[in-house]
């Protein structure tokens, strides 16, 4: 079992180990009853994630694209999401099977790779968003419009990079091996014999820097120096703005905080910081799963807090499907004439959008 492991062990002083000590912990809970119960959330954050993200891709290509100067980071967002909860199917049908890949290798990295990028892409956008919105109300506000639109298309471009780079080295690692104690495959990460245990720490430790450590402080700092800029005032839709700024923040940090928690806690069970228990064994089991579904929610989360509670999106929305063929009618001049500011941009008196 060490060698399907993927563990090794050092020599004892006199050159030889004589014999392992293992300890198998009794599990106080069904794997089976996390494993469906993992699925069934898995499928209900398939269906409102595909459902939400699709409209959001379908109205902003459809709208016209000069209107929102974060248009560009919406809609590489919401495409980001869309991509991350399409593979959750696949994953379902290997969760239900107790773990088994039935798919192959390629696809076994395929469906990580895709997962991988479009999730951390989709982190990336977020606070590429915060940090847009508040530079262009306090600084570049009347710059050139072209130049901030060439400027948005190279930090997407950027960020989808940066995201490939970060999804690389464990998806190079992936393989759809055949246990030698049973008939089942599983997709999981082979690690160098030689350091198993440091690599599989050092990924832990580069997806918790770069899926909260800095994401995390750039999107609470730039929307908590755009919410200061707001002017105290009795202005109801002053007060709303600071609102949704303060749910950006919140929504980020309980979606992932449980998560990347968790997985600093393994990660220092890993390193030996934490005495090994059976107790904690049996919680990072159960908790590794359901803080990654939970961070999931992210996905159907997303197209709610930016596009939903934003006034011109739901005009575009209304154009879109109710008065799609009713330009002869006057009605969707009659739409775009009571379109009003996003309440969200609305962050200082001179600048009634971003």
């Amino acid at each position: 079992m060490w060698e399907d492991l993927n563990l090794n062990f050092s020599d004892s002083e006199d050159g030889n180990v004589s014999h392992v000590e293992a300890l198998v912990c009794p599990t106080s809970f069904s794997r089976s009853a996390v494993l469906y119960a993992m699925s069934t959330l898995y499928i209900f954050i398939f269906i409102i994630g595909l459902a939400a993200n699709s409209v959001v891709v379908w109205v902003n290509v459809r709208a016209e694209r000069n209107r929102y100067e974060t248009h560009l980071y919406i809609l590489n967002l919401a495409i980001a999401d869309l991509c991350v909860v399409a593979t959750l199917p696949v994953w379902v049908s290997s969760l239900v099977q107790h773990g088994h890949w039935p798919f192959g290798e390629a696809m076994c990295k395929l469906t990580h790779l895709v997962f991988s990028v479009n999730l951390f892409s989709s982190i990336f956008f977020l606070a590429c968003m915060s940090v847009d919105r508040y530079l262009s109300v306090v600084l570049f506000g009347d710059s050139d419009s072209r130049r901030k639109k060439a400027v948005r298309r190279a930090v997407c471009v950027l960020v989808w990079l940066l995201a490939l780079a970060a999804s690389l080295p464990d998806t190079y690692f992936l393989r759809a091996e055949k246990s030698p104690h049973s008939d089942s495959t599983h997709c999981r990460p082979i690690y160098p014999a030689e350091s198993p245990r440091d690599w599989m720490v050092g990924i832990q430790l580069s997806f918790i820097v770069l899926g909260f450590a800095i994401p995390f402080p750039v999107i609470a700092v730039f929307y908590a120096l755009l919410a200061g800029t707001i002017s105290s005032s009795a202005d109801q839709e002053r007060r709303i703005s600071r609102k949704i700024i303060l749910t950006y923040i919140v929504v980020f940090l309980v979606c992932w905080l449980p998560y990347h928690g968790v997985l600093l806690v393994d990660a220092l069970s890993l390193l030996g910081f934490l005495p090994f228990s059976c107790r904690l064994e049996n919680f990072l089991y159960v908790a590794l799963h359901f803080t990654q579904c939970f961070s999931l929610i992210h996905c159907c989360v997303n197209p709610v807090i930016y596009n939903f509670i934003n006034k011109n999106y739901r005009y575009d929305l209304m154009k879109a499907f109710i008065f799609k063929y009713s330009t002869k009618t006057g009605l969707a001049k009659l739409i775009d004439t009571s379109r009003v500011s996003e309440t969200e941009y609305s962050a200082v008196e001179n600048h009634g959008q971003l």
